[in-house]
């Protein structure tokens, strides 16, 4: 049974933050790419993501694979992609690397197995940013057994993992996700898109 907060979180949060981040995110990943989407939950965001960009090949990463998901999902242990180095054209990663015990690590397996990272995640900048985000956490993730470990970095760590892990960022903007009045609670610089690029990456050339 779905408890009242949860069935508000899906009613308000929900459908929308899946509108939304599916047209933010769509444009960010590279034409033609096979896409690795690492901790897809559901798929449903990345069911989004195909409909407004169907050249995409989407499929998944996930430590706690759920029944019926609607794209391919392989399990992994949270650290270690099961994948070649340079298996995939892009890793799309959304609201995932927090959740890990070592993000840091993880981030430099998404770079190992695609050259462009392409990252949705949260910022601890804003004034009450961490309860503001352990709620939203709690609320979105509870009742699937997610892991929240409390570790939202600043945005100075994150560049400190992204130059660690080999990678530049080509862009990084805040975002917002809800609409009136939950934006001015839930927002509020909280959250970031990225697309990252690794160091040694060589763009392929455009088809003729």
């Amino acid at each position: 049974m779905v408890a009242p907060h949860e069935r508000l979180h899906e009613i308000h949060a929900g459908g929308r933050r899946l509108r939304v981040l599916a047209d933010i995110l769509a444009p960010l990943l590279p034409r033609d790419a096979r896409v690795l989407d690492v901790g897809c939950g559901d798929g449903r965001l990345a069911l989004r993501i195909r409909a407004l960009r169907p050249d995409l090949v989407i499929e998944g990463a996930e430590v706690k694979p759920r029944a019926g998901t609607a794209i391919t999902v392989t399990p992994f242990d949270g650290r270690v992609l099961p994948f070649a180095n340079g298996a995939f054209d892009a890793v799309l990663s959304v609201d995932t690397l927090h959740h890990a015990d070592d993000p840091e690590a993880v981030l430099q397996e998404c770079a190992r197995v695609a050259p462009v990272v392409v990252l949705k995640d949260h910022l601890r900048d804003a004034w009450l940013a961490r309860p503001t985000l352990r709620f939203m956490d709690w609320v979105g993730n509870r009742r699937h057994g997610v892991s929240v470990p409390d570790d939202y970095w600043p945005r100075n760590r994150w560049e400190e993992a992204f130059e660690r892990s080999g990678l530049e960022v080509e862009t990084l903007r805040t975002v917002a996700l809800f609409a009136p009045p939950l934006t001015w609670i839930f927002d509020r610089g909280l959250h970031f898109a990225a697309v990252l690029r690794r160091r040694d990456f060589v763009a392929r050339p455009p088809r003729s």
